[in-house]
């Protein structure tokens, strides 16, 4: 029997792992994550911007892992905070915060602002990568408004804030589907289609 391919996803976020699993559902491979290959070293998000990020982690674990390698870098940005969290969005309050800190920190400094000066959109840029194979990316992004209060309890991060309009529904109220359907990372994977078909196929 021919021997399934292995993509070796460069997360330890369970949340980003299960999302993955489905929206790669379409390629007949074996997705690892950094539990599955026994590695525990975190790559330096150094860069100034998601793409810079993503890159970064693609190649720092296609070389580490020795397999094509994907790697996303997403975050937050919401126009009335200049565009923070941003690429700081998974560490936003400093470390020791959970995913329920992070979204009650931003409630926080957002009291006051009204809705039409909520807007915000959730942007993935997606990089694969391998060993000796330079990085190619892709960039995806939901429009949105930061809703008052959580809503829903699907997803992660800050999708129990983020209000879709079009929906009348947070990204953490939307069933599955209708999330990656829409979402920053749903677009950015399938966008990636072609790319991980080559790195891993061929073709």
């Amino acid at each position: 029997m021919p021997t399934i391919p292995r993509l070796f996803v460069a997360t330890g976020n369970p949340g980003k792992v299960r999302e993955y699993h489905a929206l790669l559902a379409t390629l007949n491979v074996q997705l690892l994550g950094l539990k599955d290959a026994g590695i525990t070293e975190e790559a330096d998000e150094t860069g100034d911007t998601y793409t810079e990020n993503a890159c970064l982690k693609a190649a720092h674990y296609a070389a580490l892992s020795g397999l094509p390698t994907l790697a996303d870098d997403s975050g937050l940005d919401v126009d009335a905070l200049g565009g923070a969290p941003g690429v700081h969005s998974a560490r936003y309050g400093g470390p020791g915060l959970d995913d329920l800190g992070r979204v009650q920190l931003l409630l926080r400094n957002l009291q006051g602002v009204p809705d039409a000066a909520r807007t915000a959109r959730f942007v993935c840029v997606i990089a694969v990568a391998g060993p000796g194979i330079p990085c190619q990316t892709v960039r995806a992004t939901v429009e949105g408004v930061i809703a008052h209060a959580p809503r829903g309890d699907g997803g992660f991060g800050y999708d129990p804030v983020f209000y879709v309009p079009r929906l009348g529904q947070t990204l953490a109220e939307a069933p599955t589907e209708v999330k990656h359907g829409l979402s920053h990372r749903g677009k950015a994977a399938r966008l990636a289609l072609p790319l991980l078909q080559h790195l891993l196929l061929g073709g």
